[in-house]
């Protein structure tokens, strides 16, 4: 499997663009909330910042809440990296994958994945990216879960566990959950995810003095 397209051919001598228009590689990764229904959305969403490509890389659980036909790029999940290696001159997929993103944004990012960010749990493609993400790229997270669960001490603490290794957080906003409780917990609107990424695109694309 090869996993990366070949870089756009340059324009050809003499010829230059009138308007500059930077490519930016963001890669999504889905958790097992339930806000992962979200996910289509999302996609569509950031495939219309201009210049923009966009991978997802999915945990398995992830799976249950999306239909894999309504996402319009290249998805990935635990599978496609034990596929991609046979032997030692081989890719390592959550490393490509590393090197192709200049941002990543975890939308949204469960409880449990939380957990493993906190503490360098990394088990699954997912996690193996953002173990060896590079921090000089920004990560920006979308908690999501239960009421209680955000309420539960533990938290708070591994939120700010994130943020202190550079990570972004987005925060999660009050609603009443697809389970029926009301309260925070809920993924952030798609529209502030979306806004969120520009802005932090925009901030790191500064124009360069000629």
């Amino acid at each position: 499997m090869e996993p990366f397209s070949p870089p756009e051919p340059g324009l050809p001598a003499g010829k230059s663009s009138p308007v500059s228009h930077k490519t930016h590689r963001v890669l999504v990764g889905v958790t097992g909330s339930v806000a992962a229904l979200k996910l289509p959305l999302l996609v569509d969403e950031l495939l219309k910042i201009p210049g923009l490509e966009v991978k997802v890389v999915t945990t398995e659980r992830a799976k249950h809440f999306y239909n894999t036909q309504e996402i319009h790029v290249t998805l990935y999940s635990d599978e496609d990296e034990w596929q991609l290696w046979h032997g030692r001159s081989d890719p390592v997929l959550h490393i490509e994958l590393r090197r192709w993103a200049d941002l990543m944004l975890v939308a949204p990012l469960d409880a449990n994945t939380l957990a493993k960010l906190a503490n360098g749990v990394c088990d699954n493609l997912l996690t193996c990216v953002i173990r060896a993400w590079d921090l000089s790229k920004p990560l920006l997270f979308c908690p999501a879960m239960n009421t209680a669960m955000w309420e539960h001490p533990i938290t708070a603490r591994q939120v700010e566990q994130l943020k202190g290794f550079g990570y972004t957080e987005i925060p999660c906003v009050v609603k009443k959950l697809v389970c029926g409780d009301e309260g925070r917990g809920a993924m952030a609107e798609v529209w502030t995810i979306v806004e969120s990424v520009k802005r932090v695109l925009e901030e790191r694309d500064l124009p360069t003095q000629s």
